[in-house]
């Protein structure tokens, strides 16, 4: 171990944030994503070939863009919210026309 002539000021959030950001270019392999998202790799590999979850194939093997994946969760989110604001709105409209009823 080394000592330092000299104070070292350690910036905890700096530290954070670096360890827990994707790294750029990360490829991961369906095992990862699977483990990533928490589902079976059987899960994976349909969406993979469904089109339905951003991927391509090397020598015949699903892989998968780290930041392409946290994307398609960011945009899977979206998706979610602004369908829960149509299926409220539609019910909304829905009581308002059985109130004039």
């Amino acid at each position: 171990m080394k000592v330092l002539p000299y104070p070292v000021v350690v910036c905890l959030i700096l530290v954070a944030a670096m360890s827990t950001s994707p790294r750029e270019g990360e490829i991961l392999t369906i095992n990862q994503v699977a483990e990533y998202l928490k589902v079976t790799e059987r899960t994976i590999y349909r969406l993979a070939a469904a089109k339905k979850i951003p991927a391509f194939k090397v020598g015949g093997t699903w892989r998968f863009s780290l930041a392409d994946i946290d994307s398609w969760i960011k945009q899977q989110s979206m998706d979610g919210l602004d369908m829960g604001r149509d299926s409220g709105g539609e019910a909304k409209e829905q009581n308002q026309d059985r109130e004039k009823k």
